[in-house]
């Protein structure tokens, strides 16, 4: 095809990178460890406020050191998001846990408070429980915070979506026990692949670094007590992160302006409706996502070809992962007492919409023209 691609939401470069990356060059310092390191940390939990923050090779290993450090086992439950991306849950089976999944809420799309009380009425014991901001919309995090409180369980944030978006002012991944960010290619700021994880406890970050460096001990020889794993992030890859973090206000900023052309877009279209977003947090917008009415006879996979006629990407919204067939023997406590299933609806009704901050006023222009067409606008 000659016209050009329109990516859902790709890297966007601007130079700064390139500089850090030089340096590790310079300095030969191109193995995990290093300055980039050492300072990209150190910028990560300054921007956030987030307290100690360890560079790692992604965040699904973020995810993974968290719930080690917790001291998850086989059979140990453990509450997670059910609409989200397997990321999210995959490390709680690495750890031979046994995920419950719990529903969205219908006013941000997150993990539902009152599932999440049902769930504890079910299991009372729960050794953790792992919460997606889903599209980096934040989650009610009073309501869900508090209802760990109450039953004393730790809360993992998994921010990888929402890095910049903000709860009643507070970053999010800065809420839980431990929090965790993503750097992945098509997140708002990349290292190309990467995470991080983050956390007030100063001891817990160094285990978790300890453990993220094959776990040898302290020994001229080498030495391990414990097992550790291969997850520290390079040198080359923090320098990418650094001159990244420099423009990550400005992604967002752009990130909002797709989702607000969008919206004022579609208003008039009423079998669309625009991703919600939280009244009490100030969304990154990562990608902005849309569902269609009950009624209509436009099914998502329509909109989609349309779009990928004119070379546009889009994707359907996350499958909720009590549909996920390696997740067909575990639980599932849906959001109304009567079985229904919000994260189900959103997913036979959602769509993602290209996002990528290059996009072009004309770019922006086709995307709408083809979607309203598709509603006969």
């Amino acid at each position: 095809m000659d016209r050009k691609r329109i990516y859902l939401s790709s890297p966007t470069m601007h130079g700064e990178e390139q500089k850090y990356v030089q340096e590790a060059f310079d300095t030969n310092w191109v193995a995990p460890l290093g300055p980039n390191v050492n300072a990209f940390e150190k910028e990560m939990a300054a921007y956030t406020d987030c307290g100690y923050a360890a560079a790692l090779s992604s965040g699904t290993a973020a995810i993974h050191l968290a719930l080690r450090l917790l001291g998850i086992r086989q059979g140990d439950v453990v509450f997670v998001s059910d609409l989200t991306f397997s990321a999210t849950c995959n490390p709680i089976v690495y750890e031979n846990g046994t995920p419950v999944f719990i529903d969205a809420e219908p006013d941000t799309w997150n993990m539902s408070p009152e599932a999440l009380k049902r769930a504890f009425d079910k299991y009372p014991n729960p050794k953790a429980v792992v919460c997606a901001h889903l599209y980096g919309t934040p989650a009610k995090l009073d309501e869900i915070m508090a209802i760990c409180e109450e039953h004393d369980v730790p809360f993992i944030e998994d921010a990888a979506e929402s890095l910049s978006s903000t709860y009643k002012g507070r970053q999010t991944g800065t809420f839980g026990k431990y929090g965790i960010y993503s750097f992945n290619g098509n997140k708002i700021i990349t290292t190309s692949g990467g995470g991080m994880l983050v956390s007030k406890e100063e001891e817990a970050v160094k285990k978790a670094t300890f453990l993220a460096t094959q776990a040898r001990d302290p020994a001229r020889h080498y030495q391990h007590s414990q097992i550790g794993y291969n997850y520290r992030m390079s040198n080359i890859t923090a320098g990418v992160g650094r001159g990244q973090l420099l423009h990550l206000e400005e992604h967002k900023s752009l990130k909002k302006v797709i989702y607000e052309k969008y919206r004022e877009a579609f208003a008039d279209v009423p079998e669309i409706t625009m991703n919600p977003l939280n009244p009490d947090g100030d969304a990154n917008c990562w990608l902005s996502c849309m569902t269609i009415a009950k009624d209509c006879n436009i099914t998502p996979d329509i909109i989609m070809d349309a779009l990928e006629e004119i070379n546009a990407e889009s994707r359907p919204i996350w499958k909720p992962m009590h549909l996920q067939p390696v997740f067909a023997a575990c639980d599932f406590i849906p959001h109304h007492a009567d079985g229904r299933s919000v994260g189900e609806d959103v997913f036979y009704r959602g769509m993602c919409l290209p996002s990528d901050i290059k996009n072009t006023k004309e770019d922006m222009e086709l995307i709408i023209s083809v979607v309203r067409h598709c509603f006969g606008r």
